[in-house]
């Protein structure tokens, strides 16, 4: 009896052991608070950005009322941005990550063709390799609108024809180079594209592209304390890059034009009105670190201008064409898709390559996504995406609502 009790209280005190462990991991755990439970570190900033115009539509290469070359643009930008506090959950283990809103100023110096767009734009970036403690080489994306555009309409179609809307998308992709001149004055230097475009919402649709330079700087509000001051645990982030599964499912919207080819031989015909869009995406995805998750797509969509060229009424055209409504069935797109997500706080960006198994008549079955996830909370987000066909044909914008299962 003896010898039994004293393995039992081995045993009881083994089990004690890792019972105190547990605990006291677990009040560690919960003793490292979430980003927006400590106050945000917050830098206030300006950037001009001299970049050059391609001449990708003809409006761009002089076929306007000024016969005018537009080759190039300048912007200036203020923004004002936050990071997490180096001693919370998402700063230890998203070190140098920043986000923020920007407000902006782009002239063509044609403001008679192009007018001269104010933009309002969010944007994030983060380290992608450090040089030093002070220096470091990053990447930021910008998404926004841009307002005030001179745009086309039917009394003044020759003044821009590549832009039909006042308001347009403004998407940006950029690789920057960080310097901390001082623990409050920070320095960025680098390469920017923009891309300007209505989704094809509207016609025309050419879009105005952008590529140059970017020259910045950003002053520290408020504390001093640097993001390289705290480590973040082995086990925080073994706990961060530990592979898993997660399901979104996301429900979106839109609208769009339409350009139909009808008749003998088949003549292009912009459609009058705008068409309704709706579908829903299933997209299992693997988590494989922090920062990075891939997965599959099942992705279905309805068009209301989808296939209408076998249901076109012989004779009309231009603002009269007719069409009879086809199927619901043959106005219906599904196709499967993979993907590859960039996981950050608050936002995700995910790129998409698919092809479509069931595809309208007429309707390109290759096609690629962009798509911006805002999260609202852990598990609910807004949905901001674009579409193409065979990379450069535009489709449709995909706006909508998401939950993370």
């Amino acid at each position: 009896m003896r010898i039994e009790s004293k393995h039992q209280n081995k045993l009881s005190g083994v089990l004690l052991t890792f019972l105190f462990a547990a605990i006291g991991f677990a009040s560690y755990a919960d003793s490292i608070p979430s980003g927006f439970s400590h106050p945000l570190v917050w830098r206030l900033g300006a950037e001009v950005a001299p970049a050059w115009v391609p001449g990708t539509n003809g409006f761009l290469d002089g076929e306007n009322p000024l016969g005018r070359n537009i080759r190039n643009n300048l912007s200036a930008s203020l923004r004002a941005g936050f990071s997490f506090a180096p001693d919370t959950r998402e700063g230890l283990l998203y070190k140098g990550l920043y986000q923020g809103i920007g407000l902006g100023y782009t002239t063509f110096y044609s403001s008679e063709l192009l007018g001269t767009p104010v933009s309002a734009y969010i944007y994030q970036g983060a380290p992608i390799v450090r040089f030093s403690p002070k220096l470091w080489l990053g990447y930021e994306w910008q998404f926004g609108a841009a307002f005030g555009w001179k745009h086309y309409d039917h009394e003044t179609a020759e003044n821009n024809a590549v832009v039909s809307t006042s308001v347009t998308a403004r998407m940006g992709l950029g690789i920057k180079m960080h310097y901390d001149m001082t623990s409050r004055v920070r320095l960025s230097f680098g390469l920017e594209a923009i891309h300007y475009s209505n989704g094809n919402t509207s016609w025309p649709n050419a879009g105005v592209n952008s590529l140059g330079a970017s020259v910045g700087v950003a002053c520290l509000l408020g504390s001093d304390k640097s993001s390289e001051e705290a480590e973040a645990p082995a086990w925080l982030e073994e706990e961060a890059d530990r592979g898993r599964w997660f399901y979104d499912l996301i429900a979106f919207g839109a609208w769009r034009k339409r350009i139909v080819n009808v008749g003998d031989p088949p003549t292009a015909e912009l459609c009058p009105g705008k068409f309704a869009i709706a579908g829903f995406q299933v997209s299992p995805m693997r988590r494989l670190n922090r920062w990075v998750a891939v997965g599959a797509a099942l992705d279905v969509q309805w068009d209301e201008s989808a296939g209408l060229a076998p249901y076109w009424v012989e004779g009309s055209s231009d603002e009269n064409i007719k069409f009879e409504r086809p199927p619901f069935m043959k106005q219906v797109s599904a196709g499967l898709s993979a993907h590859a997500e960039l996981t950050v706080p608050i936002f995700s960006v995910n790129a998409g390559f698919g092809y479509d198994v069931l595809s309208p008549r007429g309707n390109n079955r290759f096609y690629q996504s962009l798509t911006l996830k805002t999260f609202v909370t852990d598990k609910l987000f807004l949905n901001v995406g674009y579409r193409l066909g065979d990379f450069k044909e535009p489709q449709n914008l995909m706006l909508g609502l998401g939950v993370r299962l």
